[in-house]
């Protein structure tokens, strides 16, 4: 199964991500997001190529974020798909069977397509506010994971579920309890001062059997 936690990465040039990407790995996160606003520049052939031979010395899953023929170029783990990006069939043709495709859900809607497309796992969010992300959707909060969790239990739908947006520390137990399986952050790896012991407090809660 998937990790629980997964850095979706920062950083407005090659470097700034570079730096940031490292340091997650570096301090115990072993799923990367590549998200880069040049996603379709020179620089993100750059950033993806130098992401991908971290995450191999890591050991660590590489995914690219919205960039399908890159992802398919550098042979990646796989990708992440907004609802307005490549539509999955499509992404699955061009990347193969073997390969991680996640997608973006916002509602219980969403997330039935997703399992309908067959994506790997869905991020759900947003569930508070978070100034990462233009054009953020409609806020979740923990009320609204628990309502959408079980309606999947009802539909029988079992796809992994990662939250995403502002989550701290002190929300990832009550998010857990929801029955998610695991968290997708940005900022609150970025900007921490002790990313070791932050990343491993966030480890401990999110593989706690509940």
């Amino acid at each position: 199964m998937y990790n629980k936690l997964q850095y979706i990465s920062q950083g407005n040039t090659v470097e700034e991500q570079l730096y940031n990407i490292h340091k997650a790995l570096d301090n115990g996160c072993d799923w990367i997001q590549m998200r880069f606003k040049k996603n379709y520049s020179d620089d993100a052939f750059t950033l993806a190529e130098a992401v991908k031979m971290l995450c191999k010395e890591y050991l660590s899953t590489f995914i690219i974020n919205d960039n399908v023929h890159l992802a398919k170029q550098l042979d990646a783990d796989g990708i992440h798909l907004g609802l307005s990006d490549m539509k999955i069939e499509e992404a699955r043709l061009i990347l193969g069977n073997t390969k991680i495709i996640g997608g973006t859900a916002n509602t219980f809607e969403d997330v039935l397509q997703r399992a309908e497309e067959n994506c790997n796992y869905v991020g759900l969010g947003p569930f508070q506010f978070t100034i990462t992300k233009q054009n953020l959707s409609p806020i979740l909060g923990l009320e609204g994971y628990r309502t959408i969790i079980e309606k999947m239990k009802t539909k029988n739908i079992n796809i992994p579920i990662y939250a995403i947006g502002g989550i701290v520390l002190e929300n990832v137990e009550s998010l857990m309890e929801t029955g998610i399986h695991g968290i997708a952050v940005s900022s609150l790896i970025t900007q921490s001062e002790n990313p070791s012991q932050l990343i491993n407090q966030l480890n401990e809660k999110l593989y706690v059997t509940i």
